[in-house]
This record gives structure tokens, C-alpha cells and sequence, in this order.
């Protein structure tokens, strides 16, 4: 399979006839490989670039070696093959791929330029598509990169619809970022006039973006790796009970516990970020005795992209911000 696999071969000139191949112009790197990435290199986004081509170089693929995560890139199709032509995507589409660059197979002839503020690295390249890998069509109502993004963190705002009720107080890790925001902007739909939506950022200006927005009830400025401080930011606010649902979108280590202290007895913890430990989850958890459903997250559900899109498109102040941020 591709995704485990040390290196992959993504040479263009082997044509078969499931595959559709993609001439890159941009990656969006998964948030968590991103910020390990500019860790490392101390800030430097050269630093960055280097590590890119080291990684594509050597494996085939953008599968950050650390965090073992990707993200998903923009291009344009070069080649459909004939297998592959009943999915309904032609020569010249301008498409995101909905699967991780983790199992993508990339070749890259040089990178253009870095956006820091976005993870976003344009680039000169090709892609490789498999039969079964999800993708979608750019929308021509937004700019590009925000789609670009919107559709990189598709799958949060679907989960969160599953799992958020009416009346439920739904605590979100990590509120003020890209997939924080999606998931409180759907649990405010969710919820309901009788529910609640608790927010906790750890940056002050995003804190601030998120109280602009009025999507959430109460919004708390918390670093999230801090478990204490999460359950008593949380508690107040559920009535000393905690949440019956919490979304972990922090995209560092160390806030797997901080999820589980801050949900009741029988309630559901859903880890979004690759940057999660499920090791430290489960045995977090039975360590401390709580009995709490935990969620894997997942980046594909049916239908994700375009959910995600009809979202944002419904809320103008949400876009606009986001817009501001990635657009």
C-alpha cells in the first residue's frame, strides 16, 4: 500500500491505465508536518525547502519522515487514463487532490516560493493520482488558495455534523485555526439555541478573530498542552460536568489528555491534528479512568468538499476572514 510505503515511484514516463497524472503548482503542507518543519530549521523557510526536496527526493512522495503526515496539492491534469476516464475529469481541469501526500507519488523539478502564514509551498512538478483517490474540482466562486485550504481540513466540519446534537456543549482545542474554526462554525449549527460552543486558542489574535466571529459562546485564551488549565477553562462553562463533545484541532504534541479532561463521563473526544499520540490518547484515558468515546480523526467523508465549501459560503464573516488569513 502507498501510504506506509518507504518510497514510491512517481515516474511519469511508466504510463498505466488507471492513473491520472497532475502537473503541480502548489502543496499545502499538513499543518503539523509544516510547523515540525520550520522547528527544525529554526524559522528558516529555506530550511523548509530543503527539507521538501530531501523528503520527495528520497521517498517519492511529501511524507514528512517525523510526523508521517502530508497534506494535498493543487495543479492542473495532464493525462487521464483510459480506466480512469469513468471518474469524469478530463485533460485541463484544475483540481485538489482530497488524499494525503502521504501516498501521493511526487516529483518536483524546483520550489518557487514558501507561505509560512498558510503552509503553502508553490511549486514545479507532477503528481501521480490513483484510481481510488479522492479529488475535487476548484470552485470558480473563491480564490484558489482558499479553497486550496478549505479543502485541505475538508473533513472536520462533516465529522463534527455527525457528532455534535442539539443541546450539546461542544468544547473546541485549537478554536482559532483553520480546522478550529470550521469545526465551531459547524457545531454552532449543530447545537442549537440550547447548546453551547466553548472555544480555547492559545494565541490572543485569533482568540480575538474567534470572539468577532460569534460562533462560539465563550471563547478562553489556553495553551491546550496544559490539562489542568483546559478542564477549568471547560467546567465552568458545562456546569462542572465538562463537554459532551471535544474537538482536538491543535496541531502540536502534548494535548491528548487536555482533550479528555475537559469531556464527561460517556462523552466523545474527536482528535482532528496528525500531531496526535493515539498512544498517549487510550492510555490517557484508561490512566485516569474516564469513559469517554475517542475519535480517530478522519480527512475523508462523503461528500466532504462540498460541505465544507457550502459552509463557508454561508457564513460571510467566516469567509472573509479566512480569505484574509489563506486567500
Amino acid at each position: 500500500m502507498p501510504q506506509p510505503a518507504e518510497r514510491l515511484d512517481a515516474d511519469i514516463d511508466r504510463e498505466f491505465s488507471t492513473e491520472i497524472v497532475v502537473d503541480v503548482e502548489t502543496l499545502n503542507i499538513d499543518a503539523a508536518s509544516f510547523r515540525q518543519m520550520e522547528e527544525a530549521s529554526g524559522g528558516d523557510l529555506d530550511g523548509v525547502v530543503r527539507l521538501i526536496q530531501e523528503t520527495v527526493s528520497r521517498r517519492g512522495k511529501q511524507h514528512n519522515p517525523v510526523t508521517g503526515s502530508g497534506g494535498m496539492l493543487l495543479g492542473t491534469i495532464r493525462s487521464v487514463g483510459a480506466l480512469a476516464r469513468s471518474r469524469g475529469f478530463s485533460v485541463g481541469d484544475r483540481i485538489a487532490t482530497l488524499a494525503s501526500l502521504s501516498l501521493t507519488p511526487l516529483a518536483l523539478k524546483r520550489i518557487k516560493a514558501v507561505r509560512a502564514a498558510s503552509a503553502q509551498v508553490d511549486v514545479e512538478g507532477t503528481a501521480i493520482l490513483f484510481l481510488s483517490a479522492p479529488l475535487a474540482r476548484m470552485p470558480s466562486d473563491m480564490p484558489e488558495r482558499l479553497a486550496l485550504a478549505l479543502l485541505d481540513v475538508a473533513g472536520a466540519a462533516p465529522q463534527v455534523a455527525r457528532l455534535a446534537g442539539p443541546g450539546d456543549a461542544v468544547a473546541v482545542l485549537g478554536a482559532g485555526g483553520k480546522s478550529g474554526l470550521l469545526c465551531a462554525a459547524e457545531a454552532r449549527r449543530r447545537v442549537g439555541p440550547e447548546g453551547r460552543v466553548i472555544g480555547l486558542e492559545s494565541s490572543a489574535a485569533f482568540a480575538d478573530d474567534l470572539r468577532a466571529l460569534g460562533i462560539c459562546d465563550a471563547v478562553a485564551v489556553v495553551d491546550a498542552r496544559d490539562p489542568l488549565a483546559v478542564r477549568d477553562a471547560i467546567l465552568p462553562l458545562t456546569g462542572g460536568a465538562g463537554a459532551d463533545l471535544t474537538l482536538s484541532c491543535v496541531n502540536v504534541g502534548g494535548v491528548e489528555l487536555s482533550a479528555i479532561v475537559g469531556t464527561r463521563d460517556r462523552g466523545k473526544v474527536y482528535y482532528f491534528a496528525m500531531s496526535t499520540s493515539f498512544t498517549a490518547t487510550a492510555l490517557g484515558a484508561e490512566g485516569i479512568g474516564r469513559d469517554v468515546d475517542l475519535f480517530i480523526g478522519n480527512g475523508y467523508a462523503h461528500g466532504h468538499a462540498d460541505h465544507t465549501l457550502d459552509l463557508v459560503r454561508g457564513l460571510p464573516a467566516l469567509r472573509e476572514l479566512l480569505a484574509a488569513r489563506y486567500g
